[in-house]
């Protein structure tokens, strides 16, 4: 969990000295930074399989609490800054009149390839994130596997309304009507076969 909640042990205040980011990297820094972003950057590491985490950052507070953040690429940690400000909590206030006080994931990064394929998935590279559901004020919990289609009129307007903000902010936005394998959560990418928003 981040934003000043944890949903295991604090990390060691032992602070491992990385080099200087690169200027792409720097900048990025900056911009979230400039947002009022509090993160840490993360060693570059490399794994088996080509998968790997590079430039990356683990978010501590963006302004909306959300579970199951792992490392991410700072571009990745920007866009999502970005969009719990300028969509997500727009949207709950619009639709319910009440922010979004939490966003459950289903994680970051993860060592895996693109089902039925044999290209690495973006989660690969820690450049892509799965979001399930959104916790309400009010306790109301809205999970896209149950609001994409179902007969509240409200939830299914928040959702779709997530959905084209995210295509206007990251480079591969996949939901419910993209198939089978995203009917319970919203993929969102920095990867470079984008644009793509399904």
């Amino acid at each position: 969990m981040i934003d000043g909640r944890t949903d295991g042990s604090r990390p060691s205040q032992n602070v491992e000295r990385l080099p200087p980011p690169s200027a792409q990297t720097q900048q990025c820094l900056a911009n979230l930074s400039n947002q009022n972003v509090q993160y840490r950057r993360l060693p570059d590491r490399t794994f088996s399989n080509g998968c790997r985490a590079i430039g990356a950052v683990q978010l501590i507070q963006v302004g909306t609490p959300t579970r199951n953040l792992g490392a991410m690429t700072c571009p990745l940690a920007d866009r999502y800054a970005r969009w719990t400000r300028e969509v997500l909590q727009p949207a709950a206030q619009r639709h319910f009149g009440q922010p979004v006080t939490l966003v459950e994931t289903f994680g970051t990064y993860g060592c895996r390839n693109i089902a039925g394929s044999g290209r690495l998935s973006e989660h690969g590279k820690a450049n892509a994130i799965d979001i399930s559901a959104f916790n309400l004020a009010d306790g109301r919990r809205i999970t896209v596997l149950e609001g994409w289609n179902n007969d509240d009129g409200r939830e299914r307007r928040f959702l779709r309304d997530l959905h084209r903000g995210a295509c206007e902010r990251f480079e591969i936005v996949l939901g419910p009507d993209a198939n089978a394998d995203h009917r319970n959560h919203f993929h969102f990418d920095m990867g470079s076969r984008g644009p793509y928003c399904r």
